[in-house]
């Protein structure tokens, strides 16, 4: 029996608990075993924190045999690959972001000045070059944390993965999911990464099992342009790649925190070379002049 390391919120387990029952179809037995994370209980800024530390507990359980199996969200994970783990993406979920928001409200009919929570950059930057007027407060916290801010009155609205709404079934309560075109996502968003232990035979064989090639291919693609900008996963960078008709298209944006300067780049050809793909994405962001926006 398989050990799937996971953090305890009900997203994270809801995640784990899928890649719990793929395995299963293909074979392979594993149950789910809960890892603490600091950013379980230090409700600090993600921004002040690292996002690392939901991940970094998660690869030390690992690493010590804790646990055979590790899940993340992927754009949580640092774009540098660490030798001691190997790494699949399954099928990937909607890589979108949505808006939760009083009185059914969309981005373009929320009321003058109204108050949105998200502490992305990526998030609070796109927000802002499409509503300079729109104000945004700090969130953290699970899904009914963050939506009940809204249902209390204290936000007007917030933002959200929808692949997050969706993997714990409350997609119907987004009031606007946003064009991933218009609005891009977050490198990998939507996308999960299962790891085990380079040197663990059996464990690789089953997470192999469930690998998802062009999910894989896109994720990586989106996580070359984050890291040949050499910006960290909460810096103002979005990424977006899809695969139609065997074409690969990937999108990237580096946009002002003020949302007064936006770049935007993209690059199309195999998804073989999802690689090179990112990493021309990336080289023409810096042409335009990203680096000055990311420093």
């Amino acid at each position: 029996m398989l050990k799937i390391g996971t953090r305890g919120s009900l997203l994270a387990t809801t995640q784990s608990g899928h890649v719990r029952d793929a395995l299963a179809q293909h074979g392979f037995s594993a149950q789910l075993h809960i890892v603490t994370t600091l950013g379980d209980v230090n409700m600090a800024p993600v921004e002040r924190i690292g996002v690392g530390v939901f991940t970094q507990a998660l690869r030390d359980a690992l690493a010590a045999g804790e646990c055979d199996i590790a899940v993340h969200s992927l754009k949580d994970l640092p774009t540098t690959p660490d030798e001691r783990f190997f790494m699949v993406v399954p099928t990937r979920a909607d890589a979108r972001d949505c808006l939760i928001a009083r009185d059914g409200h969309t981005l373009r009919t929320l009321p003058h000045k109204a108050v949105v929570g998200t502490g992305a950059p990526r998030r609070i930057s796109q927000l802002k070059a499409l509503r300079p007027d729109i104000e945004t407060r700090p969130l953290r916290g699970n899904i009914d944390t963050r939506m009940g801010k809204v249902a209390s009155g204290e936000l007007d609205a917030v933002i959200l993965a929808y692949a997050g709404l969706s993997r714990v079934e409350r997609q119907g309560e987004a009031t606007d999911v946003f064009d991933p075109h218009e609005f891009l996502p977050a490198p990998a968003q939507g996308a999960l990464a299962v790891e085990c232990r380079a040197d663990d035979e059996i464990a690789k064989a089953a997470i192999s099992s469930i690998l998802d090639p062009e999910a894989f291919a896109c994720a990586q693609a989106e996580r070359v342009v984050l890291n040949r900008l050499e910006a960290g996963c909460t810096a103002p960078v979005a990424a977006y790649a899809t695969i139609t008709d065997g074409v690969m298209e990937v999108h990237g944006s580096v946009t002002k925190l003020d949302g007064s300067c936006s770049m935007r780049a993209q690059a199309h050809g195999s998804p073989h070379d999802s690689v090179a793909l990112g990493e021309e994405v990336a080289a023409k962001l810096l042409a335009k002049g990203a680096a000055i926006i990311l420093d």
